[in-house]
């Protein structure tokens, strides 16, 4: 994370996410395909590393190997040809969107007990002979009947490393030269897009 000032002198907290450019390697039609949608291509990827279908594929596009491909529904306003290369301001418009979904993989915590994971307070205190239960989950519930534990019951386990969505937050009334992309996030040399407030998504990865 960083962050930013506007106008007021404010200091805004926000993620850098790299948004692009994104190449189009191949558009599939309804008449073709039978449904209409755009290929994109992302980050840069050595030669030696890809294979020879791949390789191919990119050639098509007069583009280099890139790492991920995604398919999106071919929602654009703009007819996309192969070839073609996708910014951030190409796809999300100021005037329209006043923010935008962040879906990614949560960092993962490992096993963690119910306190961490859940949120629970503990046994509490150490009278009447409790011992090493500040941090137990209690009982269960279950007794003679029905002597089982009903699924989805709040125990400890693995946590983390699970698709997290976030909806970037902020003011609208932050001043447009500052976020100049949008009300919500604003684009710095076609290619970044600062989302006001943090991700639940650890650094470096791919996110949608």
């Amino acid at each position: 994370m960083t962050s930013v000032f506007d106008s007021n002198g404010k200091n805004i907290p926000c993620t850098v996410i790299e948004a692009g450019p994104c190449v189009v390697t191949q558009v599939r039609t309804e008449e073709k395909d039978g449904y209409a949608a755009v290929q994109l291509a992302y980050d840069e990827k050595k030669e030696k590393h890809t294979s020879a279908a791949l390789q191919g594929h990119f050639k098509k596009a007069n583009t280099t190997p890139k790492r991920k491909l995604v398919e999106f529904p071919n929602d654009f306003k703009k007819e996309l040809r192969l070839g073609d290369t996708l910014t951030v301001n190409d796809i999300l418009d100021p005037s329209l969107i006043d923010w935008v979904d962040v879906t990614g993989i949560s960092k993962g915590k490992g096993f963690q007990g119910v306190v961490k994971r859940h949120g629970f307070s503990g046994v509490g205190g150490q009278s009447h002979g409790q011992h090493n239960r500040l941090r137990a989950p209690g009982s269960l519930g279950a007794s003679s009947w029905p002597s089982r534990v009903f699924k989805g019951k709040k125990m400890a386990g693995r946590m983390g490393g699970e698709s997290k969505s976030s909806e970037s937050s902020g003011n609208k009334n932050y001043p447009r030269e500052q976020f100049s992309s949008g009300k919500r996030f604003c684009s710095r040399c076609h290619r970044f897009l600062c989302n006001i407030g943090g991700l639940a998504v650890w650094k470096f990865q791919y996110i949608k």
